[in-house]
């Protein structure tokens, strides 16, 4: 019995190759059309998120199914030998190098990730193999056919294409990316093209020739050079790189065009074929293939007889020849309208032994600055940061999971996240913020001597909000030591006054202060990042200590925030801390643990105190019983193993031992133990027992403690709110004070996230933190820019 009726197979047999050669010249055109719109790309939209699962199952099925393809034709045997077959036979030998055509891949998308840079090795297996497969096939269907003649130059364009696309991986690879950088200290050949120094104080200045409205493309291009060390995690040369210089001069929207321009360049190079294209070789690859696809497409149109073929051969042929072509054009057209050829363009105007060329030069340019025109008011990145809110957005799906559901799927979470995740566009008032603060501390450190120059440059790029709250008094409510806490509790009370103050105005929030709109959209931001970037962030438990405050925010608020942040509290159901039994037990705790010093190793017993330092309530007195029992076992295993002998070197093994009981009342005693030689080995097994006893008693305080904490954070950032509330309640002073905190906590976390993670979300339309950190390092702002 036939699952499939002979017409089908017959259908099957016929459009296999067919279909497969379509599809794969669909893809081609779906990656070099949509695969450098990655880095402006809409991520937040549903035209975005359509765009990016497009490209993406683009680039992965590209290579399957030209492999796919060339398998079916070498293996392809049921008509071999046959008269009827040779036309179909000589024009499948003329389809295979199109096929290492489509493998080469586009200029603008290499690779879809950094991960698939460090794959070059398979790339070029994978070179070696289909260009044998494919000459395999060539030479198979060879036979004296002018149409085999005509597919050389294809074949040869194919293995070109393909040889580049695996060079760049190759020279991408973080190994040889670092490797071809060299020292960040080596002369710098773009100051030698662009620049020139003055005598006076060895000024770096522009060439003459150099228009002013590429300057900026300029001024980027020598920065870029020198961020290219920083995404290689090596150190940039203070001493050579200038570009302080050049962004104190410039405006807070002229300072993000260049970092915009920058980041553009660096995403060329980490995800494009921009490391070969706009070199002289691979200008000259460019104009070669395109005259191999031209001429291939003409004289298939003149010399071919096209009768002597199937009329959809004929159809699928001429589609394969004109997609090259228009690829082609297309790739000319991207290139010509690149900030890379404008570059290159300028480069042979301000040099002098490049005059002979100058009418040539001179036409490429008007070409390419109108073509430039036309590309250059389009968003060079998404210019987009992403908000979340905990009142108002998460807290109504969180307190339906409290009341109805206690656990909930990978899923549902992951879609209630994004459910609630909303979009703001990049403000200039934003902007403007963002390069007044990084431009005060730059030019404070700028002044002072180079010890305390790095001095102070360490205390603001470990400074987490306090700089701020010290200098408008408030240094006392410093809470949180680490950082995903102070997001939580300052994103809490940042909303508390948003809506505190939206209330007084009416609900019209056109006529709230601009600091209070920026520490808004920072709050969110950073919000936004700790749940859905964390690698962008300091290690932590922040989504931990997220739904743990969500929780705390359902039991305290019977009832959702209103429009304008008025709520009506139902019975709020804290567990209150009981502070006198805490700092009791917390005492206690505490001496007994300077007391026993000389039974536990020094660093076990620090960790010890640091952690029963932290308990609270039941949890503190608990643990402080255990501890106590479990000491007095041990005292009590001791006294067993006196003897009246003692020796010398058993001497001092144990100290005096305090006790202090939990109400507060002092009992000392003075413990003398003297140990036999013969016995000291067996108590020192077993008090080992019971130190490992301990500290694994220790570590579960430990874990109950953090969940604590991350509980009580709501609580920590209620008590903040009612401080700020009197604090020139709706004035400017406080939301001055509150934007200046998440202004620091920003270039805290620019400055601590990985350039390996900027670059990775350069495929996504890009960071508002990874644009903050380049500023920082053309301000020196940044540990690396030694």
């Amino acid at each position: 019995m036939e699952i499939f009726p002979e017409t089908l197979k017959k259908l099957w047999n016929l459009w296999e190759i067919r279909s497969l050669l379509l599809l794969s010249l669909s893809l081609q055109i779906i990656l070099i059309v949509f695969g450098s719109r990655r880095k402006i790309n809409y991520s937040h939209s549903w035209i975005g998120i359509l765009l990016n699962v497009i490209v993406w199952c683009a680039y992965i099925s590209a290579d399957w199914v030209a492999t796919v393809a060339l398998s079916v034709m070498a293996s392809n045997e049921a008509d071999c030998g046959q008269v009827s077959s040779k036309a179909a036979d000589s024009l499948q030998a003329f389809w295979a190098p199109f096929l290492l055509l489509h493998l080469g891949g586009p200029d603008t998308i290499t690779a879809y990730s950094l991960e698939d840079n460090e794959l070059w090795l398979r790339h070029l297996l994978g070179l070696i193999v289909e260009v044998g497969v494919a000459f395999y096939v060539f030479l198979r269907f060879w036979s004296s056919n002018v149409l085999t003649l005509l597919s050389i130059p294809v074949f040869i364009t194919g293995i070109v294409k393909y040889g580049e696309r695996t060079w760049v991986l190759w020279s991408l690879s973080s190994k040889r990316f670092k490797d071809s950088l060299g020292s960040s200290s080596d002369p710098d050949p773009c100051i030698d093209l662009f620049y020139e120094y003055k005598p006076v104080g060895l000024r770096l200045v522009m060439k003459a020739g150099i228009g002013r409205e590429d300057r900026n493309l300029v001024q980027a291009y020598y920065s870029y050079k020198r961020l290219l060390y920083l995404f290689a995690n090596q150190i940039i040369d203070e001493k050579r790189y200038h570009s302080y210089d050049i962004i104190k001069r410039k405006s807070a929207e002229d300072a993000f065009k260049l970092v915009a321009i920058e980041l553009g360049l660096i995403y060329d190079v980490l995800y494009t074929k921009a490391a070969i294209v706009y070199s002289r070789i691979g200008i000259s690859l460019r104009c070669i293939s395109f005259i191999f696809s031209v001429s291939a497409l003409v004289l298939f149109s003149i010399i071919i007889d096209m009768h002597s073929y199937p009329q959809i051969d004929i159809t699928v042929t001429y589609l394969l020849l004109a997609g090259a072509v228009l690829l082609e054009i297309y790739a000319f057209t991207v290139l010509f309208s690149s900030d890379w050829t404008k570059l290159w363009l300028i480069k042979f105007k301000v040099a002098e032994h490049w005059q002979i060329s100058e009418p040539l030069v001179d036409k490429f340019w008007k070409f390419s600055s109108f073509l430039h025109s036309c590309s250059s008011s389009k968003k060079r990145w998404s210019e987009s940061m992403g908000q979340y809110n905990l009142m108002n957005s998460a807290l109504k799906e969180r307190q339906r999971a409290y009341l109805g559901h206690e656990k909930f799927s990978c899923t549902s979470k992951l879609l209630e996240n994004y459910q609630y995740l909303t979009w703001e566009n990049v403000d200039i008032g934003l902007r403007e913020r963002i390069f007044r603060y990084l431009k005060k501390i730059a030019y404070e450190l700028q002044y002072t001597e180079v010890i305390s120059f790095h001095q102070g440059l360490d205390e603001q790029l470990s400074n987490k909000g306090e700089y701020a709250l010290k200098h408008y008094g408030f240094g006392d409510l410093l809470v949180g030591n680490e950082f995903d806490q102070r997001i939580i509790i300052w994103h809490i009370v940042t909303d508390e006054c948003y809506k505190d103050d939206l209330h007084h105005v009416h609900g019209d929030a056109n006529k709230l202060d601009q600091n209070c709109k920026i520490s808004t959209w920072l709050s969110d931001y950073m919000l936004y990042l700790m749940l859905f970037r964390p690698s962008m962030l300091p290690k932590g438990i922040g989504e931990i200590r997220y739904d743990h405050t969500c929780v705390d925010a359902v039991r305290t608020y019977g009832v959702l925030p209103s429009k304008h942040g008025r709520r009506a509290k139902k019975g709020i159901t804290s567990n209150n801390c009981h502070l006198s039994l805490f700092k009791q037990a917390n005492n206690c705790l505490s001496l007994l643990f300077e007391q026993a010093q000389g039974l536990f190793n020094q660093a076990q017993v620090e960790q010890a105190q640091g952690l029963v330092k932290q308990a609270q309530g039941e949890q503190a007195e608990g643990l402080f019983e255990q501890a106590r029992s479990l000491f007095k076992q041990t005292f009590d295993l001791l006294k067993q193993t006196r003897y009246e002998l003692a020796h010398e070197q058993a001497q001092g093994l144990l100290k005096q031992a305090q006790v202090e009981q939990a109400q507060g009342e002092k009992i000392k005693g003075l413990l003398e133990l003297k140990l036999c030689l013969f016995k000291l080995a067996d108590a020192k097994d077993l008090l080992q027992a019971k130190v490992e006893q301990a500290m694994g008693m220790l570590k579960q305080s430990e874990d109950l403690l953090k969940q604590a904490q991350a509980r009580d954070l709501f609580k920590q950032a209620q008590g903040l709110d009612s401080h700020f509330r009197d604090f020139e309640n709706g004035g400017k002073r406080r939301w001055k004070m509150i934007s200046e905190v998440w202004l620091e906590m920003l270039a805290y976390a620019a400055q601590n996230c990985d350039w390996k993670e900027h670059a990775q979300h350069l495929r996504n339309g890009g960071e508002l933190l990874t644009h903050v950190s380049v500023l920082m390092v053309n301000f020196r702002l940044n540990k690396q820019v030694m």
